[in-house]
């Protein structure tokens, strides 16, 4: 199957909102209370990435298949002031359905995602994910490194949120 990659717009919030709660359901399984998990909901999910799609500051695209289905999203935008003053950009999200994991989508948007950062003038980027999460080997196999660790509130509970971080996009 073919799949191509374009910027995110206000059509594609369902399919973007729907990529976000199942991916979150089955990647954060046994890591989230399960009970957080279950409270996702695909309205709330939608009003969040409308937001984020209006927003000049972020950048957004999504994986589609040859269907026009949305398979896979990722969002990045400039760090926080002063949060890594060494770092240029913030990968902020990349989520697939999960029978769409291992295909390289992931790595082909991540790419994209990139070459809008260097559009914009960023030459490096962080990216901030839980330490259970298996998403850290994908971010190491392509050239991140660790930089450090951070309690995270998730559902009540306390996790760590690790941040990597590519020196040159």
């Amino acid at each position: 199957m073919t799949y191509f990659i374009r910027p995110a717009t206000n059509e594609d919030l369902a399919g973007i909102a729907k990529v976000n709660v199942d991916s979150w359901r089955t990647t954060y399984k046994g890591i989230v209370k399960q009970d957080y998990l279950d409270k996702l909901t695909y309205s709330s999910r939608e009003a969040s990435w409308k937001r984020n799609i209006e927003s000049e500051q972020n950048l957004i695209l999504v994986a589609v298949n040859e269907e026009e289905q949305i398979v896979g999203f990722i969002s990045g935008s400039k760090t926080q002031e002063g949060e890594y003053p060494t770092y240029d950009a913030d990968l902020t999200a990349i989520y697939l359905f999960e029978h769409e994991q291992g295909k390289g989508i992931g790595k082909a948007m991540l790419k994209q995602l990139f070459a809008e950062f260097k559009k914009l003038n960023y030459k490096s980027s962080i990216v901030k994910v839980l330490e259970d999460n298996s998403s850290c080997r994908f971010y190491e196999a392509m050239g991140a490194k660790f930089i450090d660790s951070n309690p995270i509130q998730i559902g009540g509970e306390q996790l760590a949120i690790l941040t990597y971080g590519w020196q040159e996009i």
